[in-house]
C-alpha cells in the first residue's frame, strides 16, 4: 500500500490542508498536478477540490467518516451542498467550529475535544452513526491535530496517557501507537492524511516516521 510525502503550497502541514472522509478526499482548489497525482495515487479517493469559507485548510475544517461530516461555521451554501452530496452535514458553531482539529473519526467510533458541549458531541453522534468520547490526547484538547486514523489503526502524539490510550483505542476500535511526523513534530494529525490504503505526510517527514506510520495504520 503506497506511502509517500509532499508539501501543500510550501507546507509540510498537509492533514490541516486535506481531509478524507469516507470515500472522499477534500483538497484545496488549484493544487499542482504533481501533488494531485501523489495524493490519487497514495490515498486512492476520489477527488473532490473545495474551499471551506475561502480558506484552504480543509482538513482542519472538516472531519467525518462515510455516513456524515461536521465542518466550521465559516463554510459557505455554497460549500455545505458541495458537502451534503457526499454525505450528512452537520455545522459546528460557537467558536469551538474547527471540526478537524478538534475531532479524530473512523467507520466505528470519534474522538472528540473537551471544548465541544454535549450536546455538540450528541449532534456529531448522530451524524456520523458512531459513538463519539470526549478526551484530551496528552493533555491537549485538539485531538484531530495530535492523532491520525483509519479503521486500521491510529498513531498518535507519543505524550499520550494510558488513560487516554485506553479510551481511544475502545472508541475507534483499532490498536494503538505512538510516533512523529516531519522530523520529530508529535502532531501527527496535522502533518499526516491517512486512508485505509495509503498515506500522505509531510516532505520532511524521515524514513523511520513513515515506517512507523506504516505500521501503525495497518498499511502493509
Amino acid at each position: 500500500m503506497p506511502i509517500d510525502t509532499a508539501d501543500i503550497f510550501g507546507s509540510d502541514q498537509v492533514g490541516i490542508h486535506l481531509a478524507a472522509v469516507g470515500n472522499v478526499l477534500f483538497h484545496p482548489l488549484e493544487l499542482p498536478q504533481q501533488v494531485l497525482d501523489i495524493l490519487e495515487t497514495c490515498l486512492q479517493m476520489e477527488m473532490q477540490p473545495i474551499s471551506i469559507g475561502g480558506s484552504n485548510l480543509i482538513g482542519a475544517l472538516i472531519a467525518g467518516n462515510s455516513r456524515g461530516m461536521a465542518v466550521a461555521d465559516i463554510a459557505t451554501e455554497s460549500d455545505i451542498d458541495t458537502l451534503t452530496a457526499f454525505a450528512d452535514v452537520v455545522v459546528m458553531e460557537g467558536g469551538v467550529n474547527t471540526a478537524g482539529n478538534l475531532l479524530l473519526v473512523n467507520e466505528q467510533g470519534a474522538v472528540a475535544s473537551p471544548s465541544i458541549p454535549e450536546a455538540g458531541l450528541e449532534i456529531i453522534a448522530d451524524v456520523m452513526g458512531v459513538q463519539v468520547v470526549a478526551t484530551t490526547i496528552a493533555g491537549n484538547d485538539v485531538v484531530g491535530s495530535l492523532g491520525v486514523c483509519n479503521d486500521q489503526g491510529v498513531l498518535l502524539h507519543p505524550d499520550i496517557t494510558p488513560e487516554e490510550v485506553s479510551l481511544v483505542q475502545d472508541i475507534l476500535g483499532v490498536p494503538p501507537m505512538v510516533g512523529t511526523v516531519a522530523f520529530g513534530s508529535p502532531y501527527v494529525g496535522a502533518g499526516v492524511c491517512a486512508t485505509n490504503l495509503g498515506a500522505v505526510a509531510g516532505s520532511e517527514t524521515t524514513g523511520p516516521e513513515l515506517n512507523r506510520m506504516e505500521d501503525a495504520l495497518g498499511l502493509i
